[in-house]
């Protein structure tokens, strides 16, 4: 695999799986590092050919497993299996302080988007550069009683199935029926969703990938209690705290689930900021423009 040697740290909550292009890519000890985060219902794959490129200019890339996916596992059967925002937030920074990293780049996309867009607010001092998808992706939980407009509701369907039993017995039953759909509907350009799904299907095979999963699309519409250890990271949440580090930002504009514009969220990054606009590409950018997305790493890694 291009991803490099796989390995596990362990943390409070967790022992993360996590890729490490490092060891076989002959970089220098020194080297930048980038922490790639993967999205709901994808893996580490997205980063697949990502990482060849970041390696080829002198990047050293960590692509963790999330928690409820691949080989990550919690420690305790007894720990709640959350997926709110501030549980993958911390987690990533987690496995930023237990491999040490020296002021990484975090990069990632949907679920992944988030928990590096969290980690930048949070921590800034430890980041050394963000590259999201789509803008500002912390969520304002307190403003999810808001209907969309009718178009985005029709698209948040799953979301709503999620909600009820019907939905968390659906996912359970047919994981990769329901995901493989989305990985579908979110690419509609993207001619080889079908079979780069099939890859990846195995890590939604997790034995926590539906509880966490569930729980992530019930919390953020406040139809699900937090795990009270991350009460006061959502309550800083909650403030929709501002991100001062230097930030890329690519806007997918075939993206199924409705197509990106960062301006909307601009005032919401105080450091260096841009666009990079990617017509054509849908929701898994860095599987479907893997160039572009390196490009942005390695500009903000500074090589």
């Amino acid at each position: 695999m291009t991803l490099g040697e796989l390995r596990t740290v362990l943390t409070a909550d967790l022992e993360i799986a996590f890729h490490d292009s490092g060891s076989n890519a002959g970089l220098a000890a020194d080297a930048p590092t980038a922490v790639l985060v993967h999205g709901f219902p994808y893996d580490v794959l997205s980063f697949e050919e990502v990482v060849p490129v970041l390696a080829a200019r002198g990047v050293r890339a960590i692509t963790p497993y999330l928690r409820g996916y691949g080989p990550t596992r919690f420690r305790d059967p007894a720990t709640p299996r959350s997926g709110q925002q501030a549980a993958v937030g911390q987690d990533l920074l987690d496995l930023i302080d237990a491999l040490a990293l020296e002021r990484p780049v975090v990069a990632g996309f949907d679920w992944g988007g988030r928990a590096a867009c969290i980690a930048a607010a949070v921590r800034p001092q430890v980041i050394g550069g963000l590259v999201t998808v789509g803008g500002y992706a912390i969520q304002d939980i307190a403003a999810s009683i808001d209907p969309a407009s009718p178009l985005d509701e029709y698209r948040d369907w799953y979301q709503w199935y999620l909600h009820t039993d019907r939905g968390r017995a659906g996912l359970e039953a047919d994981r990769d029926g329901l995901c493989g759909l989305l990985w579908r509907l979110w690419s509609p350009e993207w001619a080889g969703a079908s079979a780069a799904f099939a890859r990846s299907a195995p890590s939604l095979h997790n034995p926590d990938f539906v509880d966490v999963a569930v729980h992530s699309y019930r919390h953020r519409h406040r139809h699900a209690e937090g795990d009270p250890r991350f009460a006061e990271l959502e309550a800083f949440l909650a403030t929709t705290p501002p991100i001062g580090v230097p930030t890329i930002s690519l806007d997918a504009l075939a993206d199924g689930f409705g197509p990106d514009d960062s301006r909307r969220t601009r005032d919401r990054f105080t450091g260096p900021f841009s666009i990079v606009a990617l017509p054509g590409v849908g929701h898994d950018v860095p599987q479907e423009a893997p160039q572009d997305f390196a490009d942005a790493v390695a500009t903000l890694a500074g090589r």
